[in-house]
C-alpha cells in the first residue's frame, strides 16, 4: 500500500449516478473511497446506510472502502457495513458506551478498526486504544457537514498523534478529514498525516485527474522539504 493515500468522500459525489461517479475518481487515481455515515442524531445531518456500500460493491467498485460512522449507537452498523463490504470502519469514542468492545467487534467482523477524534476530543483517548486501532482519523472540521474550512489547530494535533504512533511501533494510518485541498494537503503531510479525505476538492473538480496529481505533487514536495 502506498505511504500516502487519497480517499475522496462520496458525500460530494453525484448521487443520481453514484456508481459511475465513484468509478470516475478511482480511475483518476484515488486510493480509497470514504463513506461519511451520518445519523441525524450524533451529528445534525443524515446521509446513507450500508445498502449504499453494498450497491457500490455490486456495481463493481473494488477499491478499499473507508467507512466513518458518525452515529450512535455504532455496534449494529459495524456489523451491517462489514457485511456490505467495508474495509476500514472508524468510530467516535463518544458514540459508544464501550470503545474497546466496539473496536474488537470491528476486527471480529474482518475489518480494520479506526478511532475518530473530533476537534475538541483529546488525544488521551489513544492511551488505552492504540493497541486496538489500524487507523486514527483526525477531524479537521466539526463533523456533520461537508464543505467546511479546516481548523488550524489540526496541525498541532496531527504532530502529537504522529509521535504517539511512531512511539507505539505499530502500523497505524493517520487520516485527516475536513477542508482538505491542494493548498493545504502538503502541510498536513508534513505534520504527519498519511491518508487524506477530500470530498468537494476531488468530486467537484473539473479535472479530477489533475487535482489528484497536484495533491500528490504537493505531498511529495512537502515530504522532501523535511
Amino acid at each position: 500500500m502506498s505511504p500516502f493515500l487519497i480517499a475522496p468522500s462520496i458525500l460530494a459525489a453525484d448521487f443520481a449516478r453514484l456508481g459511475e461517479d465513484t468509478d470516475r475518481v478511482i480511475k483518476a487515481g484515488a486510493d480509497m473511497i470514504h463513506f461519511d455515515v451520518m445519523d441525524h442524531h450524533y451529528v445534525p445531518n443524515l446521509t446513507f446506510g450500508s445498502m449504499v456500500c453494498k450497491a457500490l460493491r455490486e456495481y463493481g467498485i473494488t477499491a478499499p472502502i473507508d467507512t466513518h460512522l458518525m452515529t450512535t449507537p455504532v455496534d449494529d452498523l459495524i456489523i451491517n457495513f462489514a457485511k456490505a463490504g467495508s474495509t476500514y470502519i472508524s468510530i467516535h469514542p463518544e458514540a459508544t458506551h464501550h470503545v474497546d468492545r466496539s473496536l474488537e467487534l470491528i476486527h471480529s467482523c474482518g475489518c480494520r478498526a479506526g478511532i475518530v477524534l473530533n476537534p475538541a476530543t483529546p488525544v488521551e483517548w489513544l492511551t488505552y486504544t492504540i493497541d486496538k486501532v489500524d487507523m486514527i482519523l483526525v477531524m479537521s472540521v466539526n463533523p456533520g457537514f461537508g464543505g467546511q474550512k479546516l481548523i488550524p489547530s489540526t496541525f498541532a494535533k496531527i504532530k502529537a498523534i504522529r509521535e504517539i504512533i511512531d512511539s507505539s511501533g505499530r502500523d497505524i494510518r493517520l487520516e485527516v478529514d475536513g477542508g482538505i485541498t491542494e493548498d493545504n494537503i502538503g502541510s498536513l503531510a508534513k505534520a504527519g498525516a498519511d491518508t487524506f479525505v477530500s470530498g468537494s476538492a476531488v468530486f467537484h473538480s473539473k479535472d479530477c485527474v489533475a487535482t489528484i496529481n497536484k495533491m500528490r505533487m504537493e505531498i511529495d514536495k512537502a515530504i522532501k522539504s523535511l
